[in-house]
């Protein structure tokens, strides 16, 4: 076995240990509750093993290709691609292996600090998988410029470039460099460098050259980066993420799809256009436990857009309608992007729930798949589409089978509103009953064959994830350190001076961020700039939460770099302007349904009132 196969067997081993492990802990300390039994140190090992799933899953996602890019490099020619190609991975190779010497002083301190965990072991030790995995993911990055010696070593060369830069910060980034730099960062970010790159590399430049004004050793400078992880890692909420994307790709990688799409065929097929509606359901909810991965397309795609050809649907509204539907759904719970704005957008002054943020987002959510919904009841009555008889002895069968599935909603919501489980446990119990559903109930998954399988790609799509966030919080730093939100919310105060005009401004900037990258790193980077601002205006910061995610969704609609844009392209086949096209009427009805949902509160933050909350 080559050392590469090796390495990723044992990044494999690693991520699904690390994943079932992190969901036993918050699961014996919640049954044990009411005996007042608990996991001694499990809060602690529960934020250690977040830290592995984190960097060990960015490990194995920068050996896949799976890091979250700005999806450009296409609109460019051969020639430049690979010149391209080869830039990125050079800067990829630099700033991660400036991320590994960071993180390495971080490990000296914390090691001089003493901390032990629970066992006996010291909390160094376990924190020194940042170094280590970014260490040999710099190394990946390298390897990846080309398939032979000459870009790699350009790639490699680019490490020690990196470090005589740091060294001399105080001589190079006071004369005007600093622009020319953040030229190349941004260049290899539309050239395919990996959004989280794109961000730390910034954030190491920024930190450098205020550093180097004040005279202070480089190294401490770009350790002010990777200190962010260790207050990342602290968050509550955040290892509900690894745990929630879990218990979606267990259901994707299932027969789930299929039992849902016959329970809700013989609900809805009796309606004109009862097939599209069902369509619509069957993704929101996939997109609802994946989290806008992607996952819905990819998983559903195949499936249900034939069905719709076969059902006399239009080839182009079919094509748009399961592009669309992948994007619904991201308000409900358990989905990940509402924790993930939880998270960022928190503070010490103004708290963000996730139970409340998901609360305030059934009815605007709701709204938005009704809208969706009338169309495609629209286009099915005019087109004169096959429609199935309803009949109570089909829908009660359909229920039977699909059971466990449509159990899986009301239980973790249930569980969640009653208080009786945290968020994370809450989170773990919706895995575990997912694996047990589809293990040993259904039995669509083997334990030993195909279970680690789905749970190794999930954690892949959570270590990327988990890393951009890792890399956003240390721009977001220094955003906080130069105090530039509140020179924002100065500069709005003075020249917009009505609520109204405040939203719609923000819904503006959000369809336009949607336009240009992915709802994590949008979520990362705007979410602690926009909450004072909308705290300056009065708006609830749960309203503006749902306000923030409703925009979003549009982003994967949003040329030119929507994700599900470019995912139906390449699942059917179809040029890229073309699935535009087709689903640019769907972007205009769920952005009729953002409007409505800016300027009607109620909607939102009336479900909290109702509940006394």
């Amino acid at each position: 076995m080559s050392p590469a196969a090796a390495l990723r067997r044992v990044e494999r081993a690693v991520l699904v240990a690390g994943l079932v492990a992190l969901a036993l802990l918050p699961l014996v300390d919640a049954l044990g509750r009411p005996a007042g039994l608990f996991v001694p140190g499990g809060a602690a090992w529960v934020q250690q093993l977040t830290l592995w799933l984190a960097f060990v899953g960015g490990l194995a996602a920068a050996g896949e290709g799976k890091h979250l890019t700005l999806s450009t490099a296409e609109l460019f020619g051969p020639r430049l691609r690979r010149a391209g190609h080869v830039l990125a991975a050079a800067v990829s190779a630099a700033t991660v292996a400036t991320m590994t010497y960071a993180s390495l002083r971080l490990l000296a301190v914390q090691r001089a600090e003493g901390k032990v965990l629970a066992g006996g072991i010291p909390e160094w030790a376990s924190e020194a998988i940042m170094p280590v995995a970014l260490g040999l993911m710099a190394l990946r990055f390298a390897w990846g410029a080309g398939a032979e010696w000459r870009p790699r070593l350009v790639a490699l060369a680019a490490i020690p470039l990196a470090f005589a830069l740091g060294a001399t910060a105080s001589g190079l980034l006071d004369q005007g460099s600093a622009a020319w730099l953040v030229a190349l960062i941004l260049a290899a970010l539309v050239l395919g460098t990996p959004v989280f790159v794109g961000m730390a590399a910034l954030a190491l430049l920024f930190f450098l050259k205020d550093g180097a004004a004040l005279g202070d050793d480089p190294g401490t400078s770009v350790s002010a980066v990777l200190a962010e992880v260790f207050r990342l890692i602290s968050s509550p909420t955040l290892p509900a993420i690894p745990l929630l994307t879990g218990c979606g790709y267990v259901l994707a990688e299932s027969g789930a799809s299929a039992r849902l799409l016959r329970f809700f065929r013989a609900l809805l097929g009796f309606l004109p256009g009862g097939l599209a509606v069902i369509v619509i359901a069957v993704c929101a909810l996939f997109t609802t436990f994946t989290g806008g991965s992607g996952v819905t397309i990819i998983a559903l795609g195949g499936l249900v857009y034939p069905m719709l050809r076969a059902d006399g649907y239009p080839e182009g509204f079919s094509l748009g309608l399961v592009t669309a539907a992948g994007s619904l759904g991201l308000l409900f719970p358990p989905s990940l992007p509402v924790i993930l704005y939880s998270v960022v957008a928190g503070t010490r002054e103004q708290n963000v729930p996730a139970d409340g943020l998901y609360l305030a987002g059934l009815l605007p959510g709701a709204l938005m798949i009704a809208m969706v919904a009338a169309y495609a009841i629209r286009v099915g009555a005019r087109v004169q589409t096959r429609r199935q008889a309803f009949s109570w002895a089909e829908l009660g069968r359909a229920t039977w089978e699909s059971k466990w599935e449509l159990s899986l909603p009301p239980l973790v919501v249930g569980l969640f509103a009653s208080g009786w489980l945290s968020m994370v446990e809450t989170a773990a119990a919706a895995l575990a009953y997912a694996i047990a559903i589809e293990c040993f109930f259904t039995r669509d998954l083997h334990p030993l064959r195909s279970l680690p399988a789905a749970l190794v790609k999930s954690s892949v799509l959570t270590g990327s994830v988990l890393i951009l966030l890792s890399a956003a919080m240390g721009i977001t730093s220094y955003i906080v350190d130069a105090q530039i939100p509140e020179q924002l919310v100065a500069w709005v105060r003075t020249h917009i001076h009505s609520p109204i005009l405040f939203l719609l401004a923000l819904n503006a900037l959000l369809i336009v961020v949607g336009c240009l990258v992915d709802i994590f790193s949008a979520i990362v980077v705007l979410a602690p700039l926009i909450a004072p601002m909308g705290a300056a205006f009065g708006v609830d910061p749960v309203h503006q939460g749902v306000i923030f995610l409703a925009n979003l969704e549009l982003g994967f609609l949003t040329p030119p770099v929507g994700l599900n844009l470019y995912l139906s392209s390449s699942r059917f086949g179809k040029p890229l302007t073309e699935v535009t096209r087709h689903a640019l009427p769907f972007l205009l009805i769920m952005a009729a349904g953002v409007l409505v949902i800016t300027y009607i509160p109620g909607l939102s933050v009336g479900v909290l009132r109702a509940l006394g909350r």
